[in-house]
């Protein structure tokens, strides 16, 4: 995994406390600094202003408790953990995202307000998981649950084998099995064009496809030998079914770019819409 500080927002609400609490275990695993940011979202003329400016005083202090708050709870978690406060201000999206430049992983929680009012809501969600320059967790559904398997969607596209190796290093460290979900299309011929896949696929098709997946899982198989890993191959749409397992897993990893002519493609579809339905935290790798 990578190293660099963890950045998480707060905001105070019980979804941003979810992320906190999430991002302390993180932090830990990973022995790294936490750092939890929170952003007051202000018109641009206000932010040109120093915090020091009388307008800003009791602003901060409230935004400054809300960040100690924020370090308490992830205290709780991990008593040990090294912890900074990050008070920021302006755009929610646009500072945040500066954040990412030198972080190693932006933690996220899945609802919020003021500040950070709809940040996983449409255009300023998108905004940051798709610019981001690190990693982003999103914590959301059982955000606490730490049993379960890691599950991940595993495709053809340049970046599957690194988003592949992130999700084998969050299996090992949490001491859990692998579900690698890999889906595909079947070979319709022209007279079936618009039948249903589940009539059509043919038993040569998915056994090929089956021992394609297993021959590119081989090498990691023997680079993690402790970690249980299930092959799960579906012609269903890879948005379905890694929903569906996300009611028994603790963590899905998704890549930023899926494959396809157009950037962002996996993001656009099978990333947003886990972002808002996933039953258990998501991880946006790239």
């Amino acid at each position: 995994m990578r190293s660099g500080t963890l950045v998480v927002a707060t905001d105070g609400t019980g979804s941003s406390r979810a992320a906190v609490r999430w991002a302390a275990r993180e932090a830990d695993r990973r022995g790294t600094t936490l750092r939890v940011a929170h952003v007051l979202d202000g018109e641009w003329a206000e932010s040109r202003y120093e915090f020091t400016d009388s307008r800003f005083g009791a602003a901060r202090q409230v935004a400054e408790g809300i960040a100690r708050g924020g370090v308490a709870l992830a205290h709780e978690i991990s008593p040990g953990l090294s912890c900074e406060i990050d008070i920021l201000a302006g755009n929610p999206a646009a500072r945040l995202l500066a954040e990412t430049e030198d972080a190693g992983l932006l933690v996220l929680g899945s609802r919020g307000r003021g500040g950070f009012a709809s940040l996983l809501l449409g255009s300023v969600s998108q905004r940051i998981a798709v610019h981001a320059r690190c990693p982003v967790a999103v914590v959301r559904g059982r955000g606490d649950v730490t049993d379960g398997p890691v599950a991940v969607g595993f495709d053809d596209s340049p970046h599957a084998e690194r988003v592949l190796r992130t999700a084998f290093d969050q299996a090992a460290v949490r001491g859990t099995g692998l579900t690698v979900v890999r889906t595909y299309l079947p070979a319709l011929p022209l007279y079936l064009a618009g039948a249903a896949a589940v009539g059509v696929v043919e038993p040569g098709q998915e056994a090929a496809e089956r021992t394609r997946l297993e021959e590119q899982l081989a090498p990691w198989r023997e680079k993690y030998p402790d970690v249980a890993v299930k092959a799960l191959l579906s012609y269903d749409s890879a948005a379905a079914v890694l929903n569906g397992v996300s009611h028994d897993a603790q963590l899905i990893v998704v890549g930023s770019r899926g494959h396809g002519t157009v950037t962002g493609t996996l993001l656009g579809s099978t990333g947003l819409q886990l972002l808002h339905h996933a039953d258990c935290p998501v991880l946006l790798d790239r």
